[in-house]
């Protein structure tokens, strides 16, 4: 039986699952956003995430902890001075997983795996969503709807004329 066994070994021993955790997160953390299977992806996220939570407190201690598990002082550098700082604010759930489908070769599920915070196209504002049309016409309401006031004079915009030619300018044209 496996009760309480929740681990996802992945396939590899100990020493190796961490290596390639560590060059995986080391990865995303350059290039923001990586491409790989569903099983290591889910295992990067519980493996990244304490991590980025510990780079909101630049201290020596937290680097120190932090390249205990990266090795690799550049993605160190970058995740405490960039990522730090856009995801202060965040309370957590820095990563998202984004299916893609499944491998040719072997039929394994595939995704990306990436930053939330730096994604532009899912940070960018959706247009406001306009009302749903229906092919049922509407009752008309019963109020009135209020009339607007007419512009005056005054703020309407002022259109200058062109001067008249006479006829016998343009002929000469």
């Amino acid at each position: 039986m496996r009760h309480n066994k929740k681990f996802n070994h992945l396939g590899r021993t100990a020493s190796h699952r961490a290596a390639m955790l560590s060059n995986m997160a080391s990865s995303l953390i350059k290039h923001k956003r990586i491409f790989t299977t569903t099983a290591k992806a889910k295992a990067l996220r519980k493996y990244i995430e304490p991590l980025i939570t510990k780079s909101k407190e630049d201290t020596t201690h937290s680097r120190r902890m932090v390249f205990s598990s990266l090795q690799d002082k550049y993605a160190v550098t970058e995740l405490f001075n960039d990522v730090a700082q856009k995801i202060g604010d965040r309370p957590g759930g820095y990563t998202r997983i984004i299916k893609t489908g499944h491998r040719l070769g072997d039929n394994a599920a595939m995704c990306f795996i990436e930053l939330v915070d730096y994604n532009e196209n899912m940070l960018k504002e959706s247009a406001p969503k306009k009302a749903a049309k229906t092919r049922r016409s509407r009752k008309k309401s019963t109020v009135a709807a209020p009339v607007a006031e007419p512009v005056a004079a005054e703020t309407a915009p002022v259109v200058e004329e062109a001067p008249a030619v006479a006829p016998e300018e343009k002929a000469a044209e």
